[in-house]
């Protein structure tokens, strides 16, 4: 049985532009035009997956606007209004070094200098000054990710992420 590709989240689809099928997408990558370098998309709406080809596309303001292929008209656009935007894991550049993608982070166990298990990762945060770990455990933590300070070491092979972070924090 083969395994199914993960799909990584770029973006959401947030309003309707004009009559013609065009949407509004609030994107995650950086900058925010990135995620136009991605075709196909994966959208899930209602725990529904499915392919989109986006066929036009442009940067409007401080945002985006794309049309798809399959999507003709305002009313077609309407219903896919807060579908989750994704691409699959193989269609992204692999990472350098000392760098990662943020679902990439996602689920790793992170562990103090005391060997103490702090939580799990559940989602980041972009804060302006610096990304910020939000981790799920017996209490909810925010942890800065500030390499070689905070974050000694990212072990992604063992799914695990060491802090230099205080049990009490």
């Amino acid at each position: 049985m083969s395994e199914q590709p993960t799909p990584v989240m770029l973006g959401r689809i947030n309003g309707l532009y004009g009559i013609r099928g065009w949407i509004k997408v609030y994107s995650y990558t950086s900058p925010i035009t990135n995620i136009l370098n991605y075709s196909p998309w994966q959208l899930c709406l209602h725990g529904q997956w499915q392919t989109v080809s986006v066929c036009e596309k442009k940067a409007h303001g401080k945002g985006i606007i794309v049309r798809f292929e399959s999507i003709p008209d305002r009313d077609e656009a309407a219903r896919l209004l807060g579908a989750d935007i994704a691409v699959y894991r193989s269609q992204l550049p692999t990472a350098p070094e000392d760098e990662y993608y943020w679902a990439d982070l996602i689920g790793l166990t992170v562990i103090n200098r005391e060997g103490i298990t702090l939580g799990q990762v559940d989602h980041l945060l972009e804060t302006g000054a610096n990304d910020v770990l939000v981790l799920k455990g017996e209490r909810e933590r925010l942890i800065p990710f500030l390499l070689e300070k905070v974050v000694l070491e990212v072990e992604l092979a063992q799914r695990v992420l060491r802090v230099d972070w205080d049990v009490d924090f």
